[in-house]
């Protein structure tokens, strides 16, 4: 009776947020509450009908495996801090609005560890296995009629072991989102803020949007952009027209001047709020808000990195998305916690090590002022000892939507200054075939994000000879992990 009354306030508590859809152009909802789990397989948990009474109930964030025993004689080894490995199912029961009609819903998972598979109603929507990247599926064609159950399932599984060279956990380990829209709206990751231009006196904001037509139609739209300072002054763009054909997207571009702007800085990490608006017969179809920080930045060969025109020393650490205890289902506070004590020892730099982290994590890293290296992979086609399981499985498969999910993400936080495509890989860089993959994340990465540059930590480089061969050069950013002699010999040669 309990389980059943607590089921149908949450139902009631959803339906009445998404029904506030009517009024607001785009909503999004929390989605972590009130999943059931259960660790083990079952073959039919994916079956609308199948029975989960019996399953543990929880809410999300949630990492499993750091609730199990620690034992030597668990696959995950050393690396996987001997904890166990194995598959895990989630389930959750939700009701269909009665305020869909005509628009489409999206769930969102920031990450899910590691190779899941999702189902709504049965139908299966896509599997994802490396567990560090967010992405999302489009529930609207399966849906039931409004007011009816729906039935969602994950089957997370990383029973393949070693996979990984450090704990990384196992589950729905990050947040899940619904993001209920109308037909035309901004795109996922559609909005991308640059600053070409930034002085003391005046900075160039250009506001890149991708705006998505699902609709059967063509439509024309109006998109207008407004800023927000922290001063709370607002600076509106000029409003565009965009004709978007039937089930494509269109893209259109901004520019707005803010006088005297407020950088974003180390030591003070001013942030704006971009506000972007689709307005169709003179009424907001869709709305999104996008913080975003004003601030130029370079490197210079000899004498390092540059940030508003300043030259400034880069005093960084590595740091793994797991708490410790805690396992990597973390809460923001922790990390908080921990990056308030590493800036007061001085620390301005994170290096995401080796993977993306959490989203909440780089809005702490734009917020607190700490320049982030963004890294992508620890392994590409070639395995590391203690990991022989991992993404080398599924580089080839996988890492143009590993590298694009990332950067579409991320590419709008101020703190973040390089992408990394790789720690101390292993893959042949003398080879032709080693530099082919090289040149495709970083020719994608810069198609993503021409703002950034890209680099990587290089493993034993003159064992590979890529300072001799030209392999140095592919990278914007020339980045070697120990033997510091040899790099300093390459730059003095």
């Amino acid at each position: 009776m309990i389980r059943r009354t607590l089921f149908l306030a949450v139902s009631l508590l959803l339906t009445l947020v998404l029904n506030l859809s009517a009024q607001s152009p785009r909503q999004i909802t929390s989605f972590d509450a009130d999943w059931s789990f259960f660790l083990g397989d079952e073959p039919k948990a994916s079956y609308p009908a199948f029975d989960h009474a019996s399953w543990r109930v929880l809410d999300l964030p949630h990492d499993w495996s750091i609730e199990g025993q620690y034992d030597m004689n668990h696959p995950t080894g050393r690396g996987g801090g001997y904890l166990p490995a194995g598959i895990g199912w989630y389930r959750k029961a939700f009701p269909s609005p009665s305020s869909l009609n005509g628009k489409h819903t999206f769930i969102e998972f920031d990450g899910v560890m590691a190779n899941s598979e999702v189902w709504i109603n049965g139908q299966h929507l896509g599997k994802r296995p490396y567990g560090y990247t967010s992405f999302r599926y489009d529930l609207t064609p399966h849906l039931k009629p409004a007011g009816q159950s729906n039935s969602l399932a994950v089957r997370v599984n990383n029973s393949d072991q070693p996979a990984s060279r450090w704990y990384a956990g196992a589950g729905i380990y990050r947040h899940v989102r619904l993001v209920t829209v109308n037909p035309v709206h901004v795109d996922h990751w559609g909005v991308f803020i640059t600053t070409p231009e930034v002085t003391a006196n005046q900075a160039t904001v250009d506001v890149a949007i991708d705006v998505k037509n699902l609709d059967t139609k063509a439509t024309t739209v109006t998109v207008q952009t407004t800023l927000k300072g922290q001063d709370g002054r607002s600076i509106a763009s000029t409003p565009s027209k965009l004709t978007i054909k039937a089930g494509e997207t269109a893209n259109t571009k901004l520019r707005i001047t803010v006088d005297k702007p407020q950088r974003w800085d180390i030591d003070q990490p001013n942030l704006y709020t971009a506000i972007t608006t689709i307005m169709s017969d003179n009424k907001a179809i869709d709305e999104i808000t996008t913080p975003f920080g004003i601030r130029s930045f370079h490197f210079e060969a000899a004498t390092g990195f540059y940030l508003n025109g300043v030259n400034r020393k880069i005093l960084g650490v590595c740091l793994h998305q797991d708490g410790g205890p805690l396992g990597v289902a973390v809460p923001l506070a922790a990390w908080e916690r921990r990056l308030k004590a590493l800036k007061a020892i001085g620390v301005n730099a994170i290096r995401a090590a080796h993977n993306p982290m959490d989203p909440g994590f780089y809005d702490l890293c734009d917020r607190m002022g700490f320049l982030v290296m963004n890294e992508t992979f620890d392994t590409w086609t070639v395995a590391k000892p203690n990991g022989t399981r991992g993404y080398n499985l599924f580089f080839n498969d996988w890492w143009e939507a590993d590298t694009r999910d990332v950067v579409l993400r991320d590419r709008n936080h101020p703190s973040i200054i390089l992408y990394s495509i790789g720690n101390e890989i292993r893959d042949r860089l003398d080879r032709e075939d080693g530099q082919q993959r090289l040149l495709n994340q970083r020719n994608l990465i810069h198609k993503l994000d021409p703002t950034r540059p890209v680099t990587m930590a290089l493993f034993r480089p003159n064992e590979m000879k890529v300072y001799d061969n030209g392999v140095a050069e592919l990278l914007d950013i020339v980045g070697q992990n120990y033997r510091e002699s040899e790099l300093v010999a390459a730059w003095k040669a």
